[in-house]
């Protein structure tokens, strides 16, 4: 009888967990990308669900997290299209069900056809924006700063600079300058950008590589003259400070890249994880994070919201002439064995 008693009491306490569990989401995501106090709190009032929120700097922390445990500790998690072949080989993601996201129709029809994933079998579109150059102006022209040459001609760098620590993007803006394809595989021309990026890593003006929003944090606070930058994480404090800080995609080109939301394969409340992608597509939720982050919607319920100014900013909507200059980066299946050994070699030395 007494076996009989704690075994209910047990069920009902692991039930009760459960119950907790289903009313707690959990995110992992990069920092500084959305207002994660309101946002979380807005959703926790339209559902009814918490949500606790776990950030990283890059899609290589994000996946090695996830083969850690991580896949059945997150609901949320928000990878770069590009990533999404290995998410998908590595069994880490699970298909999305359409049923339970029926904004999906919101969605700008770009997206709902990009080639890693059409038709968002997997993912839904969170973000898009650009790679270039935060600078400050009292130590760095427009005009320099509107060329890569800044960064990988050592004649003229600057007195300090960050690079960006992302393989394929830092690797796609050396190839830019040059005058090789974005997502070569070319091993030669790899290599040419390999060193490249050795010779300028261990220049004088290099402070080494960032992730995230370090770069722009350290131009801000005075400790570097530029930084490779992601065009969100630049433009806010360009505009509290336009008289001192800029940002430019270069003329020879760059990356346009495009985050996404998608459900870790043991996901403990995918349920919830369907919510928020569904709450996200929201139009004026949509909007919301756009105004906040500074990067463009893929939400074409959202544009009506969205700030006038920003949607006027080719910062942060390029003009069809930048867009012929920004390529996606793109799965290269077996070849991107050439960029991490490439990658690798330039930490190295």
């Amino acid at each position: 009888m007494r076996r009989t008693l704690l075994a209910v009491l047990f069920m009902l306490a692991w039930t009760g967990l459960a119950l907790a569990d289903d009313k707690e989401l959990r995110i992992f995501t990069w920092s500084e990308y959305m207002d994660e106090p309101k946002m979380s709190a807005d959703f926790e009032a339209a559902t009814g669900i918490k949500v606790k929120i776990d950030v990283y700097e890059s899609n290589e922390d994000m996946i090695a997290k996830l083969q850690a445990g991580g896949v059945s500790q997150y609901d949320i998690i928000v990878p770069s299209s590009y990533v999404l072949p290995t998410l998908n080989g590595l069994n880490l993601i699970q298909p999305l069900d359409h049923a339970k996201i029926p904004n999906l129709g919101n969605v700008m029809e770009q997206f709902r056809t990009m080639e890693m994933d059409k038709g968002n079998a997997y993912t839904v579109p969170w973000q898009w924006g650009t790679v270039g150059i935060m600078y400050n102006k009292q130590k760095v022209s427009p005009e320099a700063a509107s060329s890569w040459s800044v960064i990988f001609d050592p004649a003229k760098h600057p007195g300090s600079f960050w690079l960006l620590d992302d393989a394929r993007t830092t690797m796609n803006a050396a190839l830019a300058y040059l005058g090789f394809p974005m997502n070569t595989t070319d091993p030669a021309q790899i290599k040419k950008a390999a060193d490249l990026l050795t010779v300028v890593k261990n220049s004088k003006g290099c402070s080494g590589f960032k992730t995230g929003v370090g770069g722009k944090n350290d131009v801000v606070a005075g400790t570097a003259d530029l930084a490779v930058v992601f065009n969100g994480d630049a433009i806010r404090d360009v505009e509290e400070a336009p008289d001192k800080f800029g940002f430019l995609v270069p003329k020879e080109g760059g990356e346009v890249w495009v985050d996404l939301m998608a459900i870790p394969a043991k996901a403990p409340n995918p349920d919830a994880a369907h919510k928020w992608i569904n709450w996200i597509l929201e139009p004026k939720v949509g909007a919301e994070l756009s105004n906040y982050n500074r990067y463009a919607t893929p939400n074409q319920a959202a544009l009506p919201y969205i700030l006038p100014e920003d949607l006027k900013n080719r910062e942060i909507y390029p003009d069809d002439e930048t867009m012929t200059r920004l390529h996606y980066v793109v799965d290269l299946g077996a070849a991107t064995r050439l960029y991490d050994e490439a990658w690798t070699w330039v930490k190295s030395h």
